[in-house]
């Protein structure tokens, strides 16, 4: 098994492990999908799913992105949610122990598909991906909404890369907002995209501190999953078609943007960031501590 690892979010991403929607359904599992549920929205036709989860793939294979897959699972549809049940690490992939029962299931496939190779297993808690961030090398991010990461599965992940020098904050969030990515993520070396109106001023002052500037997205943006974007690398990431104000802000900071049409995913209450889980990043001097 080749030896994954994500010392930076933003370093150019080289392999990705995805999952195909074939079983793909809305769940009324957070308060994205409940709204959508509550509106009435015709259920997503698995071609039209299909299709636009083709259009994320193809945006990362013609970025130069290996795309690896893992095998859909008729009884468990937001398996395509791939960022949520292992984190990569500068030191491997960490198993994390997911919190909704409708979700529990996926720790199998993932073991089977790493051939259990993994650096740390979630054993306190609950650890979800979405709530990790990899910001650089030697720094991390990890929110702790109670909900899908509780208090001490974000201790534990913190604890383990302390122990390795890192410098990690636990970031305290309401669990209305599911993960830390629905309001956070990093779109380039010193960039990221932020709702700024949610978030604790204190972490967007730690944030500051250590470089990082963030893009505002408003609250209705961010609930549209308008922060979960992807970075490539190399000045490029992918957020969803339906961003337009955001993506124009990116364009403006001299990234190329690619936008593939992902409302069916962001309805249920993922985007680009929630679809993906890197495998491998290469370093960037950008990133360097």
């Amino acid at each position: 098994m080749k030896p994954w690892r994500v010392e930076s979010e933003t370093d150019p991403l080289t392999d990705v492990l995805v999952c195909p929607p074939d079983h793909y359904r809305w769940l009324p599992t957070n308060s994205i999908a409940r709204r959508t549920l509550a509106e009435d929205h015709q259920a997503p036709v698995p071609a039209h799913l299909a299709a636009q989860h083709c259009e994320l793939v193809q945006a990362m294979e013609q970025s130069g992105v290996r795309v690896h897959v893992l095998p859909p699972q008729p009884h468990l549809p937001y398996m395509a949610y791939t960022r949520d049940s292992v984190v990569m690490t500068h030191a491997g992939p960490v198993l994390c122990q997911l919190e909704r029962p409708q979700r529990r299931g996926e720790y199998a496939f993932l073991i089977d598909w790493h051939d259990g190779n993994f650096w740390r297993k979630s054993s306190a808690g609950t650890l979800e991906g979405g709530d990790v961030h990899i910001i650089r090398p030697g720094l991390a991010l990890i929110g702790q909404s109670g909900g899908r990461t509780d208090a001490a599965g974000a201790a534990q992940l913190a604890g383990w890369l302390r122990a390795e020098g890192w410098e990690v904050r636990e970031q305290p969030f309401d669990e209305h907002f599911l993960h830390l990515d629905v309001l956070f993520c990093m779109a380039a070396p010193g960039l990221a995209v932020a709702c700024l109106d949610v978030l604790d001023p204190a972490m967007l002052a730690w944030l500051s501190c250590h470089g990082i500037r963030c893009l505002d997205v408003t609250y209705a943006e961010a609930m549209g999953l308008g922060s979960n974007i992807l970075a490539l690398g190399h000045g490029r990431v992918i957020s969803a078609r339906a961003s337009t104000r955001l993506n124009a802000a990116l364009r403006a900071e001299g990234l190329v943007v690619l936008d593939p049409e992902l409302t069916l995913f962001t309805q249920g209450g993922g985007g680009p960031h929630c679809l993906t889980c890197p495998l491998n990043r290469e370093p960037d001097a950008a990133t360097a501590r």
